[in-house]
């Protein structure tokens, strides 16, 4: 296959900057946009050009569109707590939607073709089904799952009326780290819950707020699917390959919930010593579980998670932590 020419928006973020380091290491031209409010310089692989810009800033954004052509659009830019989402809704709706659907009228109009989307399970709400299929009722339990609901919208009509092919991958939980070591988790403040877990572990922080332990799950407490970096990654390159063919929309899981507890024994297990923690009240806007189907994905490109095994998982994360106690230092 041809390198591509690639535009990574959010590349300098989580796992934003993995699927960079796996277009790079293919060997395509890539250009990451990030304002670096989450992201980090050091997290942008060498062969990839870092354009400091923020999406909200249209003249910036047509400029770098303008030096086209551009095969793709990966998009990963945006907020992403859920908690926050539902303290702050307007400012999700803003920043996520409205942002986001600038960006694709902006590719449209610069003929950009491709266009994949980081989508979330956050936009199933609280599903009776499990794991949820593509096809599950839509019912966002949060403006975060909202804005993201509405970005696939945004897709759906610049597909029908103007031709762009788009990828929305929808998965809840990215964790772990490069098996490598180069990439991993880092976010001021961080929300997720097994660099919280490690953190705690670690006493870098106080005891760890297990949030709700009156959920209909065996052990009271929310499950969730937790998804590789890696394994994301390579999604994201399989759906952007697969956008010749058309537009997809891929539920991304391992298809196998963890609860909070679980995660916190996983956790215990790697670092051989308990997870302090505090039991909390139920946050708004969490789902008692989400765990998301590979089948369609599976099936139509083959793709098949290498590092689904919630110790591995956690193994990856604990090791980046402890050669990163700063994160990447900036």
């Amino acid at each position: 296959m041809m390198a591509r020419r690639v535009l990574v928006t959010g590349g300098a973020g989580y796992i934003g900057s993995h699927v960079v380091a796996a277009l790079v290491a293919r060997g395509d031209d890539v250009v990451v946009l990030d304002n670096l409010s989450t992201g980090h310089r050091a997290a942008v692989s060498e062969g990839a050009r870092l354009v400091v810009i923020d999406l909200a800033d249209g003249g910036a954004l047509e400029a770098v569109l303008a030096e086209g052509p551009w095969d793709a659009v990966l998009h990963f830019a945006g907020l992403i707590e859920v908690g926050a989402s539902m303290r702050e809704p307007m400012r999700y709706l803003l920043d996520n939607a409205m942002v986001g659907t600038k960006l694709i009228g902006a590719c449209v109009h610069h003929g950009v073709k491709r266009f994949v989307l980081s989508s979330t399970a956050a936009v199933f709400g609280s599903v009776a089904e499990s794991p949820i299929v593509e096809d599950a009722p839509i019912d966002p339990g949060s403006p975060y799952g909202e804005s993201k609901w509405m970005l696939e919208r945004a897709l759906h009509w610049a597909g029908r009326i103007h031709g762009l092919n788009s990828a929305v991958l929808r998965y809840f939980n990215a964790a772990g780290a490069d098996p490598a070591g180069r990439l991993g988790e880092d976010h001021d403040p961080e929300t997720h819950l097994i660099p919280l877990a490690i953190d705690a572990v670690l006493r870098r922080r106080g005891q760890l707020s297990v949030f709700g332990t009156d959920y209909p799950t065996p052990d009271g407490t929310c499950i969730r699917d937790y998804v590789h970096v890696t394994d994301l990654a390579e999604a994201h390159l399989l759906a952007l390959d697969h956008l010749d063919r058309g537009s997809v929309m891929w539920n991304l899981g391992t298809e196998t919930g963890h609860s909070v507890l679980e995660v916190l024994r996983a956790v215990a297990h790697v670092a051989g010593r308990e997870v302090p923690h505090v039991l909390a009240a139920r946050r708004p806007g969490d789902p008692p579980v989400l765990v998301a189907s590979a089948r369609k994905i599976r099936a139509e490109a083959g793709w098949q998670p290498r590092h689904a095994a919630l110790d591995e998982i956690v193994r990856t994360a604990y090791a980046w932590r402890l050669a990163h106690p700063d994160g990447y230092g900036d």
